[in-house]
């Protein structure tokens, strides 16, 4: 797979693309474009890497990503059914030049701006928003747009939203490194299951390990290490949640040597024990039901 810049094609009737996209995997490796996006997960599950950020996805995954972020959606191998998504995508001008400068525009230039990092919205516990998306695919153009406008307006409102990629990451949008980036990826995605050596992911991409180390905190705005604890760390949620494993198996089948070193990564990423998040999660309603 090859990480370009995705030319995202106009609508003939209307100022922004609202679509279905439906596979049998989602296709497009990681890219970038200048278009806002809002993409709601209908069906499917895997991992969503936004900017430096790497997190499981799932029905009912919804984010909202700035011009010109990286992402990429993977959905799971032995994904069986497809998967499914509602994509909303309008650049800067779709009300005209400085339309965000207007006073009535103000909660909707900031949430814009807070996306430049990507948002996540809790988890949706009715299907209000799924039927707005799915209403907007089919409006008239003019009822379309407002409906657009009136969502994100009704978006910046939730409180409870999470920012996605740190404060260190900062897009490249140069090809070559872009194309190393997804190189690097499909590794950590076929490989997280056994021992990484620095070496072997240096060799990949044509560097030594020193020039590596450098490129991937360059552009990641964290240590390669980091990143690959936290794809394993998402994994390891993902089967503590949906399976009855021991938690000492899961850690061993995510590439874990060393029981004390996960348990202390754990602790890290998720300021808890895999025990008291098995028990929190299977308790607590994880879900947060957002009116809008």
């Amino acid at each position: 797979m090859k990480a370009l810049f995705e030319k995202v094609p106009s609508s003939v009737e209307s100022s922004f693309n609202a679509f279905v996209y439906e596979a049998e995997n989602f296709e497009t490796p990681w890219h970038f474009h200048p278009e806002y996006e809002l993409t709601y997960i209908v069906k499917g599950e895997g991992t969503r890497f936004v900017g430096n950020s790497v997190q499981e996805f799932k029905k009912r995954d919804f984010v909202l990503l700035g011009t010109n972020l990286p992402h990429y959606w993977k959905n799971h191998d032995n994904l069986k059914g497809g998967v499914q998504s509602i994509v909303l995508q309008w650049d800067d001008s779709v009300l005209g030049e400085n339309w965000l400068e207007k006073k009535e525009f103000h909660s909707i230039k900031r949430i814009l701006s807070d996306a430049s990092k990507g948002l996540s919205f809790r988890t949706i516990e009715n299907d209000v928003i799924l039927e707005r998306l799915q209403k907007i695919i089919t409006q008239k153009p003019l009822e379309k747009l407002l409906a657009l406008l009136l969502l994100l307006e009704e978006l910046s409102k939730i409180k409870e939203v999470e920012t996605l990629s740190s404060d260190g990451f900062v897009p490249n949008l140069n090809s070559k490194a872009n194309d190393r980036i997804n190189l690097i990826y499909n590794y950590i995605q076929e490989n997280y299951n056994q021992k990484i050596r620095l070496n072997e992911i240096a060799d990949l991409v044509h560097m030594n390990e020193e020039t590596f180390c450098r490129f991937f905190k360059k552009n990641l705005g964290k240590s390669f290490f980091t990143f690959v604890n936290e794809y394993r760390i998402n994994l390891i949620c993902k089967q503590l949640i949906e399976t009855k494993k021991q938690v000492s198996e899961i850690a061993y089948e995510c590439g874990y040597e060393s029981l004390p070193f996960f348990y202390r990564q754990f602790q890290k990423f998720m300021k808890c024990s895999p025990l008291v998040f098995r028990k929190k999660y299977h308790l607590e309603d994880v879900g947060t039901t957002i009116e809008i």
